[in-house]
């Protein structure tokens, strides 16, 4: 049997890539053809996104997929981030650079939206986590702004879906990532119109909802034209990137009501939950901000949001910026070099989403907490990383709670596995083995989708199955967990700080 081709662009928060899965039928291999930087642009102290670079790169990696592999790609799907969206007007013209959700005007209007709609009303229709970066809060932010843009706007395409539109002309709101605007209703599978209703929002930019799997069709005949994929199919994965990574998780359990397994898919961002076939939206669900996001077949991602990685990077970014040049290695060696369980902080404070200097707001705020500041650059990291761990603790518990089970085993994937320095500190602060990878989980589980959806793959447990067999784990025993036992109600302590 020759291999099939089928093409993942996942494009992340930072870096975006194109990534070829070629499967022989038993096994799956990978192969990036394109990579290429990501991340805002401030633009007269607004943030965006450059959304026709970020077309062009798109391009290029299908042109480079072309050239490379030695078979027709048979599809081609894109996934990114949540929340963030472009408009069309009647005309299919791009209304304005899409902006990007660290952008400040959406400061105070969680609290805007509160006083127009209750906090648990707005929970109780959607099942959605409150941040305030979220796609409804955005949209308020543009009607309190008096923006003409949402006068004008015939349609809203999430970033995944804008893409898709740019590659086949066809419009449409795939599930996974609807699920993450907080005007989704995950019990009914509609939009929640009348949520938009009472903001005074529109409702008939909203088009709609299809499942990851669907085939949208070829490529618009320039874009097949240019980058040779003359019989290459678009096809809808789960494109909420986290959607794509639980899909490529290998848990040998086959979802149940309540597994006993989790997930962290780690990256800039860390969503860590269950999977799950109905959404919990309850009074416990809400007090612990957790929220109901769509997953493949059907699946519903109960999670929470945690500020993964970005701490590390932004710290990386700085340094490197004042005269420094180290790569993640460097940045790995700091921090094992430092002592551990000194410093906290609370990775989801307000102060760490979008500082001007991140090693300097780690120590603010273990200044302001009273803590022992961290005075070098291995210390800082130790205490985010740290951070972070006990937050994977203390969402752990979250889930056991909701669910009303112990989790076995936590299952990292993305990215944030080649920090093995995190991977070993989750396993120590949750007392729980943690299987870590694939790497790729996003493009893997977006390719899989891909293969399931062309009738390569059955089912995505049998999905599941092959990555199992296609990519070897790494395991991380629990060690020293007394230490992280001991330490864990001062973490709690600094949460729930004053700061």
């Amino acid at each position: 049997m020759s291999d099939k081709a089928f093409l993942a662009i996942d494009m992340g928060a930072s870096s975006g890539r194109h990534v070829v899965g070629l499967f022989d039928g038993r096994r799956v291999k990978l192969e990036e053809v394109y990579r290429f930087q990501n991340g805002p642009v401030e633009v007269g102290n607004r943030l965006y996104w450059d959304v026709l670079g970020q077309w062009t790169h798109i391009r290029n990696g299908l042109y480079a997929a072309g050239s490379r592999v030695n078979t027709t790609v048979a599809s081609v799907g894109v996934d990114t981030w949540g929340v963030d969206f472009g408009l069309l007007d009647r005309n299919d013209e791009l209304l304005g650079n899409p902006y990007h959700y660290r952008d400040h005007r959406t400061d105070g209007m969680m609290e805007k939206a509160f006083q127009i709609v209750p906090r648990e009303e707005i929970f109780r229709q959607t099942g959605l986590q409150f941040m305030q970066l979220n796609t409804l809060y955005q949209l308020l932010a543009m009607k309190f702004a008096g923006s003409p843009l949402l006068e004008i706007a015939d349609r809203l395409l999430m970033m995944p879906d804008l893409f898709h539109w740019m590659l086949t002309g066809e419009k449409c709101n795939e599930f996974t990532d609807a699920t993450t605007t907080q005007f989704f209703n995950p019990v009914e599978r509609r939009w929640a119109t009348e949520l938009l209703e009472r903001f005074g929002l529109p409702t008939h930019i909203l088009g709609p909802i299809v499942q990851p799997g669907t085939v949208l069709g070829p490529l618009r005949p320039s874009v097949a034209a240019e980058t040779g994929l003359t019989q290459t199919q678009v096809v809808l994965p789960g494109t909420h990137d986290t959607a794509s990574a639980v899909m490529a998780v290998p848990a040998r359990e086959p979802c149940e009501d309540w597994p006993n397994w989790c997930y962290i898919s780690l990256g800039t961002w860390a969503l860590m939950g269950v999977e799950v076939k109905q959404p919990v939206i309850t009074e416990k669900s809400l007090a612990l901000n957790f929220t109901n996001e769509g997953g493949v077949g059907g699946t519903i991602r109960l999670l929470k949001n945690i500020t993964g990685l970005w701490l590390v990077q932004e710290c990386r970014r700085i340094w490197n910026q004042g005269g420094r040049s180290w790569d993640w290695e460097d940045l790995n060696r700091l921090t094992a070099e430092s002592p551990g369980l000194v410093s906290f902080i609370n990775p989801d404070h307000p102060m760490f989403l979008a500082p001007t200097d991140m090693p300097e707001a780690i120590r603010e705020f273990t200044r302001r907490t009273g803590q022992s500041v961290p005075s070098t650059e291995g210390a800082v990291l130790r205490c985010a990383l740290d951070s972070i761990a006990m937050k994977f603790r203390h969402v752990l518990g979250m889930c056991e709670e909701l669910i009303g089970r112990r989790i076995e085993v936590i299952h990292i994937v993305g990215g944030g596995t080649k920090n093995r320095l995190l991977c070993q500190a989750a396993a120590d602060a949750c007392g729980r083995p943690v299987l870590a990878g694939p790497v790729e989980a996003t493009a893997l589980g977006n390719i899989m989708m891909q293969a399931v959806a062309a009738g390569e793959v059955g089912s995505i447990s049998e999905a599941r199955e092959i990555i199992r067999q296609s990519f070897p784990l790494d395991e991380y025993s629990p060690q020293n967990t007394a230490a992280w036992d001991e330490a864990f109600p001062r973490f709690l302590q600094i949460l729930e700080a004053d700061v």
